[in-house]
């Protein structure tokens, strides 16, 4: 078995009202890619949310009372703590240089997934305001374009609790369910599975995080081809949702 991970390197920098599906078709065409049935592409959320226009300009916000005593206790500029507060439902932990919150779409993470690398100073990226749809876009125009069956996942760059350094976790999909139940297969001694499920839809944005990276790389887009179980999981109207534990079975908020 092989698996491949294909980075895109002729993107430009996005600006607001880029057709992503477009440029991506285009960045294929100059490097020679032809898709194929099957691949994975894995598109970085600053690229979505800068298309989209989904851009925090920090300069424009007027901090409240809780940024400010967050930003007190934080070491972070106020503006950027009302960003947070604006985008998230609850305010889970807050330490020094780090508060982790519940996003308006349920993920739980640093900063509600405020962004402020890969943008020009004074602006920050949102996680897109729905990046199943995004995603889901982006699917449908390229596979009209080639004729290929393929899947979108949407990445970001997160921590992971208890874990050192971050990774690159799906925050949107489309074409392919993102949770793999294995519950019920047998291992190599025949013992019944009991309560395996994968997260496919992160160890793919983990591999593709390898080549896309999270510095100047400028490799917003990563094709994975060759992942086995492509077939299984093919889902027109899978979402992200899967992947979010209900917060009743959180033990660190119960």
């Amino acid at each position: 078995m092989e698996i491949k991970i294909i980075g895109l390197e002729n993107i430009p920098l996005i600006k607001k009202g880029d057709d992503l599906s477009i440029l991506i078709l285009k960045a294929l065409k100059k490097q020679n890619i032809l898709l194929d049935d099957g691949d994975i592409l894995v598109i970085a959320e600053t690229a979505v949310a800068k298309a989209e226009g989904n851009v925090i300009h920090l300069d424009k916000i007027k901090p409240g009372k809780k940024a400010h005593e967050l930003a007190r206790i934080t070491g972070k500029e106020a503006e950027l703590v009302e960003a947070i507060i604006e985008e998230s439902n609850e305010i889970v932990k807050v330490g020094p240089d780090f508060i982790i919150s519940e996003t308006k779409h349920g993920f739980v993470c640093a900063n509600a997934g405020i962004d402020e690398s890969n943008v020009d100073k004074g602006l920050a990226t949102p996680i897109p305001v729905n990046p199943d749809d995004s995603a889901h876009k982006i699917r449908k125009k390229i596979e009209k374009n080639t004729g290929k069956k393929i899947a979108v996942v949407i990445s970001d760059t997160q921590g992971r609790a208890f874990r050192e350094g971050a990774i690159g976790t799906a925050i949107g999909v489309s074409g392919i369910e993102p949770l793999w139940d294995r519950c019920g297969e047998l291992d190599l001694y025949g013992r019944e599975l009991k309560t395996t499920s994968i997260a496919v839809a992160d160890e793919i944005s983990s591999a593709a995080s390898l080549v896309m990276g999270q510095a100047d790389e400028g490799i917003p887009v990563v094709i994975i081809r060759g992942i086995p179980y492509f077939q299984k999981l093919m889902n027109d109207s899978a979402v992200i949702q899967p992947l979010i534990r209900p917060k009743k079975y959180d033990v660190f908020r119960n």
